[in-house]
C-alpha cells in the first residue's frame, strides 16, 4: 500500500485500525515488533510530551511498568524505534492520520499555512518544509504537504486540497503568498469559498484595491482585545468586488485596520491589511470576515508555537531519513488528539499525560 492507495475521505474510527494499515518497509524474518505497536508507542509518548526518540523508549519502558504497552508485554528499545522511524514511509503515515483526524472534526473554515523545520534534513539531505490544512475552530491538522528543496508552497495547493475530500460551502484562508489566480479558481471549481492577504508579492491587485473609497466608508465592525500587555482593536471595512479589481470570482474587499496600544508606555501603533473574498456580502457579514481573517492568524500560534515551544521542534535533533517528517506529523496527531477531548493548554495536557501512562492510552483510545 502506498500513500496514494488510502482514502482520502474515510478512515476507520479506531485509530489503532489506521496504524495497522500502515505498510512496513522490514524484511517481515526476524521482525519482533509488529509495525502499528511501534506506531502506537510513538504516538502515546508524543502525547505525554516526549520530544525525542531517547524520551520516547523511557516512557514506553516506564508506561510498561504500569500497563501494557504491546501486545508481548515488551518494548522496543531505542534504536529499534530509531530504525523503524527512519524507514517507515512518512507520506504514508501523514494521509492515514490526517484522514481519522478528518472523520473526527466538522469544520466551516480551514487554513493552509506552512512551516519550516529549522535544521531538520529528509533522508536526502534536502530540508524538511511543510504546508498543513488546519480548522479554524478545532486547531486540529487534516491535511498536509512536503515541500521539496527546489520549489515553494505555491504547486502545491491544489494537492493539498485534494487531500482534503468535498470542500462545498467551505471556506479557505491562506496568506499573501497564496494569493493567485489559480488558487482561487481551484476552490471555486470545488465548490468552496477565499479569504485571501493581499500584500506585496501582488501589487497590482494591492494597489487596486487601497485606491477604492476607504476614507468615505464607516467603519463596520469592531473588535478590542487586551492580550501580552497590549490593547488591540481591530476595525474592518467591506466593499463590493467591482469587475475592473481583476481577481476571479471576487465578491468582497476588505480592509482590516488594526489599531495596538501598549499601556505601559503609551505607544501607539496602526496597521492596515488588505483582503479579499469570494464571499458575498449575504455569505459573510463584516463580523464573519474579520473572524475568519483574525482566526487564520492565530494558526501561528494554535500550531507553530506549540510544535516549536511545546516539543522543541526546531532544535530538535531527529535528522535521519524518514524521521523528521514521520516525527512532525505525529506531533500534528498529538495536538489534534489533545483538542479532540477538550484540552486548552497543549503543554499542561502532555505533563498530565507524562506523569500517568495510562493517561495517554485512553486520549488515543490505543
Amino acid at each position: 500500500m502506498t500513500a496514494a492507495d488510502l482514502p482520502a475521505d474515510t478512515s476507520p474510527s479506531k485509530l489503532a485500525d489506521v496504524l495497522a494499515q500502515i505498510p512496513d518497509p522490514r524484511d517481515p524474518r526476524g521482525v519482533r515488533y509488529p509495525l502499528a505497536e511501534v506506531l502506537a508507542v510513538l504516538v502515546c509518548a508524543v502525547v505525554a510530551g516526549a520530544r525525542t526518540f531517547t524520551m520516547i523508549a523511557e516512557w514506553a519502558a516506564d508506561a510498561a511498568r504500569s500497563c501494557p504497552v504491546t501486545g508481548s508485554g515488551q518494548v522496543p528499545v531505542l534504536s529499534t524505534i530509531h530504525r523503524i522511524s527512519t524507514l517507515v514511509d512518512a507520506d504514508t503515515v501523514d494521509q492515514a492520520l490526517n484522514a481519522w483526524v478528518r472523520a473526527q472534526v466538522r469544520c466551516e473554515a480551514i487554513a493552509i499555512d506552512g512551516k519550516d523545520l529549522h535544521g531538520a534534513k529528509n533522508g536526502n539531505g534536502s530540508r524538511v518544509f511543510l504546508m498543513a490544512a488546519i480548522t479554524h475552530n478545532t486547531g486540529c491538522v487534516i491535511g498536509q504537504e512536503s515541500i521539496g528543496e527546489k520549489t515553494n508552497e505555491i504547486p502545491h495547493f491544489a494537492p493539498l486540497l485534494d487531500q482534503l475530500g468535498d470542500l462545498t460551502g467551505r471556506v479557505v484562508t491562506a496568506d499573501a503568498l497564496h494569493t493567485q489566480h489559480e488558487h482561487a479558481q481551484s476552490l471555486h471549481e470545488r465548490g468552496a469559498h477565499y479569504v485571501f492577504t493581499v500584500k506585496g508579492n501582488q501589487p497590482g491587485l494591492r494597489d487596486r484595491i487601497a485606491a477604492q473609497t476607504w476614507s468615505s466608508r464607516p467603519v463596520q465592525h469592531t473588535v478590542t482585545e487586551k492580550a501580552h500587555g497590549r490593547i488591540t482593536t481591530w476595525s474592518i471595512t467591506c466593499q463590493a468586488a467591482q469587475d475592473w479589481i481583476g481577481f476571479p470570482h471576487a465578491a468582497q474587499t476588505i480592509r482590516l485596520t488594526r489599531d495596538r496600544t501598549d499601556p505601559r508606555t503609551g505607544q501607539n501603533t496602526r496597521e492596515s491589511v488588505y483582503a479579499i473574498t469570494s464571499l458575498t456580502p449575504h455569505q459573510a457579514s463584516p463580523a464573519r470576515l474579520a473572524t475568519l481573517i483574525r482566526g487564520h492568524w492565530t494558526i501561528e500560534n494554535r500550531l507553530h508555537w506549540i510544535r516549536d515551544v511545546t516539543f522543541d521542534e526546531d532544535r530538535s535533533q531527529i535528522r535521519t531519513g524518514n524521521a523528521p517528517r514521520l516525527m512532525a506529523t505525529i506531533r500534528n496527531l498529538a495536538i489534534s488528539i489533545h483538542r479532540l477531548t477538550g484540552a486548552t493548554n497543549i503543554a499542561a495536557a502532555t505533563r498530565a499525560a507524562m506523569r500517568n501512562p495510562e493517561t495517554a492510552r485512553h486520549l488515543t483510545g490505543l
